[in-house]
């Protein structure tokens, strides 16, 4: 029965229209992470809205040469 209660969760999460999922967060260079986004990063969108968050860095990040 809990198991069942944990699939239903799992495919309302990513049925919203918002979610974009994990894949497309960290091709778009960002990280999913729960709660709230770290110092220096901003929501970019929901991995699973609204409990696991999308955050990307404020400033691109830099590449030495």
């Amino acid at each position: 029965m809990g198991i069942l209660v944990l699939v239903f969760i799992f495919i309302s999460l990513t049925q919203h229209g918002d979610a974009h999922g994990p894949d497309s967060c960290i091709q778009g260079g960002g990280l999913c992470r729960v709660g709230s986004c770290a110092s220096g990063e901003y929501l970019a969108q929901f991995c699973f809205e609204p409990v696991i968050l999308c955050c990307k860095n404020l400033s691109p990040a830099t590449t030495e040469s």
